[in-house]
């Protein structure tokens, strides 16, 4: 139960990071900040894993994380401001 609940937390913060450092209209509130952040993170390990700097066991770092997650953001965006033209 401990390993959900961190996945949460840290998701939480490296969501919430990742808006900071990108500022702008994005989705959502507090759930949507933590689910960036968790898949971030899952992209920022798949990134890692790829790239040969983590092995098959390895979770993803703090900044690979935020790099996952800034990702999806970037990605958000070009796909919404798509949509708005």
């Amino acid at each position: 139960m401990f390993g959900l609940l961190g996945w949460i937390l840290f998701g939480a913060i490296v969501g919430a990071i990742a808006k900071l450092l990108m500022p702008g209209r994005d989705p959502g509130g507090f759930i949507v900040t933590m689910l960036l952040g968790i898949a971030g993170a899952m992209i920022g390990g798949f990134v890692g894993r790829a790239l040969g700097w983590y092995g098959p066991n390895d979770g993803a770092g703090f900044f690979m994380s935020l790099f996952g997650a800034i990702l999806l953001l970037w990605l958000y965006r070009m796909v919404a401001v798509r949509r708005t033209v």
